[in-house]
């Protein structure tokens, strides 16, 4: 009697433990049956739809989105980056960098082509064409490296930072200059205003061209040589007219 108790305890533990082992493991069930749930739900609209061309569609964009996000940085899109800083500084940079980019893949290009010329001889031994050979896998490698033009366009494009560089200072007016000139024979400064007077600043009249001189408005005249024919329409000189 003692034994058959002490095995009827011993088996309602066993029987207790399994019990919460099968409890836990329909918890986890549970989750797996939800997933399941929608699977076979999207199953069975698949098998009853017509067509799913349409499906197919927004799958291959929702995966095309997901690559775009992780791959191309925040405000790099080309539409915003064309609006924020201008079609000719983008423009500019377009050029450089498909330029840059097409010589660096060209130059690498006939690198290769030229070690494949140097080892396509070896395929007369095996009764091949080497010009044949050459041909093929030369045509091979240059779409290879027009492929690697593209990817690699877009992607420097993609990732370069453009920055406004803040607009510089302009430069320090020249300081009022003075002087004296004194007469030689009276001994007083022939300029007013006492012994130093105010002189001009550095010249800085612009030449105009003759045809844009209006002759009734001497401020578009510009810088006039002396011995040039008076703007004004006078025929003299300038240093005898004005």
């Amino acid at each position: 009697p003692w034994i058959n108790k002490a095995l009827e305890k011993a088996q309602k533990k066993v029987e207790a433990r399994n019990f919460d082992i099968r409890k836990n493991l329909l918890k986890y069930d549970d989750v797996s049956n939800d997933q399941r749930k929608v699977v076979f739900e999207q199953r069975i609209e698949l098998m009853d739809g017509e067509g799913l061309s349409e499906t197919i569609a927004e799958m291959r964009e929702g995966v095309i989105d997901e690559i775009v996000a992780k791959a191309i940085p925040e405000n790099a899109y080309a539409k915003e980056r064309a609006e924020r800083f201008g079609p000719e500084v983008m423009n500019y940079v377009e050029r450089s960098v498909v330029l840059q980019t097409l010589d660096h893949l060209w130059r690498e290009h006939i690198v290769n082509l030229d070690h494949l010329r140097s080892v396509v001889g070896f395929r007369g031994y095996a009764q091949r064409d080497p010009l044949q050979e050459y041909k093929g896998e030369a045509f091979e490698l240059f779409q290879a490296m027009l492929g690697n033009l593209r990817q690699a366009v877009t992607a420097q494009l993609m990732r370069v930072e453009l920055v406004r560089q803040a607009a510089e200072a302009p430069p320090p007016e020249a300081p009022d200059m003075f002087g004296t000139h004194i007469d030689g024979t009276t001994g007083e400064n022939d300029f007013e205003g006492g012994e130093t007077a105010l002189l001009v600043r550095p010249e800085t009249t612009a030449i105009v061209a003759p045809e844009d001189r209006d002759p009734n408005n001497q401020a578009t005249w510009g810088k006039v040589g002396r011995n040039e024919a008076c703007p004004c329409g006078s025929g003299k000189k300038y240093k005898h007219c004005h």
